[in-house]
């Protein structure tokens, strides 16, 4: 993990404000993980390396596979509407970007923290919405700038999607365990040119 200190002081005079407010906003990002702090050197911004985002990868399709299992099992049929709705949404936005992009907002209208959400179960809630939720982010944004990803992530929604309302549990997880390791091999092919 690769990480930039974070000077304090030189934040509070570039920004105008006290130290306090500055602590309080640094604290916030250490508990989504957006910053670590070192003992007896301070606090520092991470950036995602290549280990890091396998491992982040890695868990990914484990929890996401069995989140979108869950969320067969359990959703509502107007829950599973309201996702193929989503979708239609998402696809009027990558057609706004001529197909380049697919960077979802967070919140309800990310498609996969609604399928984090449906599996009603906390644990992976936590996981994927809650500490890491930013950091998977940071993760996902990288796939979704890759030429051609958008529209292929957006038919593996749509894929996913069907095998949920279709009630297929096995399907649902084994669609979902391949898109996120579809994206990690992107981002690793990246994150491979980047370094040569």
């Amino acid at each position: 993990m690769h990480i930039l200190k974070i000077v304090e002081s030189d934040l509070a005079l570039k920004y105008g404000i006290s130290r306090g407010p500055l602590r309080e906003a640094i604290h916030r990002l250490e508990r989504i993980k957006l910053i670590v702090r070192i003992p007896h050197a301070g606090s520092r911004v991470v950036t995602l390396d290549t280990k890091m985002m396998e491992d982040i990868y890695t868990a990914r399709e484990a929890i996401e596979g069995m989140a979108a299992r869950l969320a067969a099992r359990l959703m509502t049929d107007d829950e599973i509407a309201s996702l193929s709705t989503l979708l239609d949404q998402h696809e009027a936005a990558i057609s706004e970007t001529d197909g380049r992009v697919y960077f979802q907002r967070e919140g309800d209208i990310d498609f996969h923290f609604r399928i984090a959400v449906a599996s009603q179960n906390q644990w992976i809630l936590e996981k994927l919405n809650g500490e890491l939720y930013q950091l998977i982010r940071m993760c996902r944004h990288q796939s979704g700038q890759f030429p051609a990803r958008a529209q292929t992530a957006l038919n593996q929604h749509r894929q996913i999607a069907a095998a949920i309302g279709g009630r297929d549990e096995e399907l649902a997880e084994l669609l979902m365990r391949r898109h996120i390791s579809g994206a990690w091999d992107i981002v690793k092919k990246i994150l491979e040119d980047h370094n040569d």
